[in-house]
């Protein structure tokens, strides 16, 4: 495989992604979805604690801790929900919901919110920002990192669907986002074949990443401009196409480097599932079928690690030390689809 045809890692500008349908997004765009969190938690000022589930980003958790206590309720990748036995929310707190993976209704939180008008609900929808739940929510408040499924260097919505005031941005768009735009433009022409260093792009996009860090300053005025103008529907439609291929090829394939976290089409109805889960059978496993993968082009994320800082739910650090995200999203033609497969069947693997 060419080295121009890697699969994952930062998206690149696409130019033939703006069109289709106009989106007028609701609520504020901050630079990135931590950075919405943390502005809204310190305008709500509330006494009690942050109830966070057990199987999210760590490191978002622990940039929310430093203005609320944490608590953790189960929420596993499991398929089967949020514990919400497990959630002991009082009046005063505030509670944290997800669509994991973009693969859930929200039902259970419809039936919660209405049950305890008295405590704030904050419901990240990063993982699908446009599907059934995000754009049906009645959560008091809603965000979404966007930079996590489209195109653009930084942004994350915050928006109330119940209509209450939210915070704005503070100060001037953030150097990083700059950075991360410039790295955006340069891997599209490497892509294109021009002489680009692979190194100076990637060292932009890291840097540019380590700087957008919890900002809550506003998102460049390129992502502001862009985002209404760019064709959703249809990035949403190629990444459910891809996800539905991937998973179909893995779960006839007879000698899977690991297995499917969720039964294939396990998503709700209109929704955009968030690429593909596998489990392995441990960390190490995990760990080799990552290095393969990024041997052969492919370059997936894992979602999340736990380490200093992690949930009370053990089984939830369990899965999060075996799960990794195959990143099959609207970037990859059928013939990617079909070469994923053929990576993650190929040699000799004992599956979970």
């Amino acid at each position: 495989m060419p080295e121009s045809r890697e699969i994952g890692s930062e998206f690149h500008w696409d130019p033939g992604l703006l069109g289709g349908v106009e989106h007028n997004l609701p609520g504020r765009l901050f630079a990135t979805g931590c950075g919405a969190m943390t502005a809204l938690l310190r305008r709500l000022n509330r006494p009690g604690r942050l109830h966070v589930p057990s199987f999210f980003c760590m490191g978002v958790a622990e940039a929310l801790s430093a203005l609320m206590p944490v608590a953790w309720y189960h929420h596993r990748p499991d398929g089967h929900g949020p514990r919400l036995a497990t959630l002991e929310a009082r009046p005063g707190d505030i509670v944290l919901a997800q669509n994991l993976f973009g693969r859930e209704t929200g039902e259970v939180w419809r039936d919660w919110i209405t049950a305890h008008p008295d405590i704030t609900v904050i419901e990240d929808h990063s993982h699908d920002p446009f599907g059934p739940w995000a754009t049906t929510s009645i959560s008091p408040y809603a965000v979404a990192s966007l930079r996590k499924t489209l195109p653009v260097p930084d942004g994350g919505l915050l928006w109330s669907p119940q209509g209450l005031d939210v915070p704005v941005p503070f100060g001037p768009p953030a150097e990083g986002s700059h950075l991360k735009l410039a790295a955006m433009v340069l891997k599209a022409a490497w892509l294109n074949g021009s002489p680009v260093p692979k190194d100076a792009f990637r060292a932009q996009q890291q840097q540019g990443e380590h700087i957008l860090l919890g900002s809550e300053a506003p998102p460049s005025a390129f992502t502001a401009a862009v985002l209404p103008a760019l064709d959703i529907d249809a990035i949403r439609t190629a990444s459910t196409r891809n996800a539905r291929a991937l998973e179909v090829l893995l779960d006839a394939a007879d000698h899977p480097r690991a297995t499917l976290l969720a039964p294939p089409g396990a998503w709700a109805r209109g929704a955009a599932p968030f690429r593909v889960q596998l489990l392995c059978t441990d960390e190490p496993a995990r760990n080799d079928l990552l290095r393969h993968l990024a041997g052969h082009g492919v370059y997936a994320p894992v979602h999340w690690r736990q380490g200093s800082f992690r949930s009370d739910d053990d089984e939830a650090a369990a899965l999060a030390a075996r799960v990794l995200t195959v990143p099959v999203d609207h970037r990859c033609e059928p013939v990617d689809v079909h070469r994923v497969a053929a990576v993650l069947t190929a040699g000799r693997v004992v599956v979970s």
